[in-house]
C-alpha cells in the first residue's frame, strides 16, 4: 500500500519554527517530484514549495520565499519542510504529495500530484 505520512505540525507563536517531515512507503518516491500543499479554512489548497526529484530545482510560492525550505532525502524516501518565521497567515492544514508523470515545470506549478498524504495541522499563533 502506498503512503505517504506527514508529522511535525503543531501549535507555535508567530516568528517561530517548524520542521515537516513526510515519509513514503510501499514504493520509491526517488523519481517522483514532491510538493508541500496548504489549505486554510474555507480557502482551496494552494502549493506552497516543490522539489524535482534529484533535488536540483525547486519552488517557493511566493508568501513563503525566504521563509521556508523544501529538502528531501532519497535514500530514506522522506520529503521536508522548514518553516521559518511563521506568520499567523501560516495556518493551514498541511499536505505532501508525490507528482509522476509530467515534466518537471509542470510539477513545479503544482500539477500531476496523484498520491497525498492526510495532513498536519499548523497553527500559528500571534
Amino acid at each position: 500500500q502506498v503512503q505517504l505520512v506527514e508529522s511535525g505540525g503543531g501549535l507555535v507563536q508567530a516568528g517561530g519554527s517548524l520542521r515537516l517531515s513526510c515519509a513514503a512507503s510501499g514504493r520509491t518516491f526517488s523519481s517522483d517530484a514532491m510538493g508541500w500543499f496548504r489549505q486554510a479554512p474555507g480557502k482551496e489548497r494552494v502549493i506552497v514549495a516543490a522539489i524535482s526529484w534529484s533535488g536540483g530545482r525547486t519552488y517557493y510560492a511566493d508568501s513563503v520565499k525566504g521563509r521556508f525550505t523544501i529538502s528531501r532525502d532519497n535514500a530514506k524516501n522522506t520529503v521536508y519542510l522548514q518553516m521559518n518565521s511563521l506568520k499567523p497567515e501560516d495556518t493551514a492544514v498541511y499536505y505532501c504529495a508525490a507528482s509522476r508523470g509530467v515534466t518537471t515545470n509542470q510539477a513545479m506549478a503544482g500539477r500531476g500530484y496523484d498520491y497525498w498524504g492526510q495532513g498536519t495541522q499548523v497553527t500559528v499563533s500571534s
